[in-house]
């Protein structure tokens, strides 16, 4: 364990005036609660941000989770609110720009949220500053952004890429002889190399042939050919992790597979996921049988049916939700996060205080089985060097069978020791 907590403190901030961000949508109601007592208990805002999706080839769609964050207060409010209280939900599109996500950070504190939940944005440098200059807790983000695993006002609910990435080496150094890893080649793309590089190399595995490849890129032929040749004919595999540009990549190394044997592929949720499996044919997609890591239990584990129960009732249709949407999955989780916490503090007035307060002295957050049981205490968090806030370090092994993905192994894994391995001699 290193480092040290910082304690959370009420500090005043200029409240400010710019105009909101486009898009942003308040869930209201009127009347009393069932079960809350005549109004005695004040009414809880929060905000929940994504990307709504923008015109470029390059924008992020991440609207599923906004559109989750306002069907799961209709379902909250029609069933008693979070303890007695009114769920007031602010959603912001974050237009995936830095801009954009510190106009959502703004919008946050003008409208006094107490705090942020279930919300994406890659550009924690921008909405952070704000976040703690406020006192805002931001629970449970996607995980898009480093500054989710560094802040002291950031809760998360999973380990993002970096628990992904070690949970994928461990997950290939069960079968495949020698691995690629198929990585942006920028400062990041490094990291993630030297998580895939711990991970394979603890597992008593060669390290992965690191081939270097453009964020955004049409094609992928010039990385396809040397990840391949790396990976040889039989009993390899290439392992690729480049977001959006992942199917791209694919393309590329379908197109020259038959030139070098059958080799098997693996991904990341975030650069994989079920919504692009059926979009890119279902059983017939160029992800079958292909190994995936993921945060939680696959979409068609049981401990799903209430969040698609909710959906179907209180979502009114709404396409922009899909169950099988890792983005949706996490604002549901954080939602059920924040409910614990409400109702731990058991207060007539919620309070960001009172929220990072609850959460900081180890509150213990059930999320159904969808994660372990998460807490923020002291000695609950990873407390390494890169990732101090990390509290979940299980990830989920998947596949891709018959185009659904489904459990490759029953249960979670645990990668502290890889993450913290990692830190260390990074």
């Amino acid at each position: 364990m290193t480092g040290r907590r910082r304690p959370i403190f009420p500090r005043p901030y200029k409240l400010l005036t710019s105009a909101a961000a486009a898009g942003a949508l308040l869930v209201t109601g009127c009347g009393a609660l069932p079960g809350a007592t005549g109004g005695s208990r004040e009414p809880v805002t929060v905000m929940t941000w994504a990307p709504g999706g923008g015109t470029g080839p390059d924008a992020v769609n991440m609207a599923g989770m906004t559109a989750m964050a306002r069907t799961y207060a209709r379902w909250a409010n029609d069933n008693g609110g979070l303890a007695g209280h009114k769920l007031r939900v602010v959603t912001c599109d974050e237009e995936d720009t830095s801009i954009g996500a510190a106009n959502c950070a703004r919008l946050a504190i003008k409208q006094k949220a107490v705090a942020v939940v279930g919300s994406y944005s890659r550009h924690g440098t921008a909405f952070m500053p704000p976040l703690e200059g406020a006192g805002i807790p931001y629970i449970g983000g996607y995980g898009a952004s480093d500054e989710e695993f560094s802040s002291y006002i950031s809760f998360p609910v999973n380990g993002g890429q970096p628990a992904l990435l070690a949970g994928n080496a461990r997950q290939l150094s069960r079968s495949c002889e020698r691995v690629s890893v198929v990585r942006p080649d920028t400062l990041a793309g490094d990291g993630q190399a030297w998580l895939l590089r711990t991970g394979l190399t603890e597992a008593g595995r060669p390290a992965p042939a690191d081939i270097r490849a453009p964020e955004s890129a049409t094609s992928y032929d010039e990385a396809a050919a040397p990840a391949l040749q790396a990976a040889g004919a039989s009993d390899g595999c290439v392992t690729a992790v480049l977001g959006k540009r992942t199917e791209t990549f694919f393309d590329s190394f379908r197109r020259l597979e038959p030139s070098y044997g059958n080799v098997r592929i693996s991904s990341v949720l975030g650069s994989v996921d079920q919504p692009l499996i059926d979009s890119t044919g279902g059983r017939n997609s160029p992800f079958e049988g292909a190994y995936i890591t993921g945060w939680y239990p696959d979409a068609g584990d049981a401990r799903w049916n209430e969040m698609r129960n909710v959906i179907r009732k209180h979502a009114f249709g709404d396409n922009r939700i899909d169950p099988d949407d890792t983005g949706v999955q996490t604002t549901w989780i954080a939602y059920t996060v924040l409910k614990e916490i409400v109702e731990s503090v058991g207060s007539a007035q919620i309070t960001s205080w009172k929220l990072a307060s609850a959460l900081n002295q180890g509150t213990p957050a059930e999320t159904g089985g969808l994660t372990p049981v998460l807490r923020w205490g002291f000695t609950d968090v990873l407390g390494s060097s890169s990732y101090p806030r990390i509290v979940n370090t299980r990830v989920t092994y998947q596949v891709v069978r018959d185009g659904r993905l489904v459990a490759d192994r029953k249960g979670f894994m645990d990668v502290s020791k890889t993450l913290s391995d990692a830190s260390a001699r990074s």
